[in-house]
């Protein structure tokens, strides 16, 4: 029996790693918009049981670094916003044959945090941002498809942060 009303995904357990306010935020973003997937919560109720709940405390035995929440408002929001746009980016930016409504919802919702940071938050470095996503999406899923995740943000930051990659010689 499913408890619905409990419709977020736990990270898989495994080595812990250290990890920053941001970071922090990152991973409640994509909880957050997991959430607003999968039981269609609005964003209002989002932020206050988050923000409430979630951002620096202990939710079922997990305990959940503080995070930015300024940071995590602004993810979660961007990426409800500019929706329509990015994911047509991410769909451009997948293997063929393999729609973003194919992709698993948490995997969706990390590649819409990295795609919309990619393109709106250039105070944090593209490669950082790619790098980050990608250990949000090791926290939920194998390695293959984090390397999904990793190309597919990688295209976009190459879109977004051509600059970027071409200084660096990536």
């Amino acid at each position: 029996m499913s408890d619905d009303k409990n419709q977020t995904r736990k990270p898989a357990k495994g080595p812990e790693r250290k990890a920053n306010r941001r970071g922090a935020a990152r991973l409640a973003a994509v909880q957050a918009l997991y959430q607003m997937d999968i039981a269609g919560a609005g964003i209002n109720d989002i932020f206050a049981e988050f923000e409430s709940h979630w951002l620096g405390s202990e939710v079922e035995g997990d305990k959940y670094l503080p995070a930015e929440a300024a940071f995590f408002r602004d993810v979660v929001s961007g990426v409800v916003r500019d929706q329509a746009k990015l994911d047509p980016l991410i769909d451009e930016a997948l293997s063929k044959g393999w729609p973003l409504k194919r992709i698993d919802a948490i995997l969706r919702a990390v590649m819409r945090a990295g795609a919309y940071e990619l393109e709106h938050r250039k105070d944090v470095p593209g490669r950082v941002v790619v790098s980050e996503y990608v250990d949000v999406a090791h926290a939920f899923v194998e390695a293959e498809e984090t390397g999904m995740v990793n190309a597919v943000l990688d295209q976009i930051a190459r879109q977004f942060r051509a600059n970027e990659f071409a200084r660096a010689g990536g």
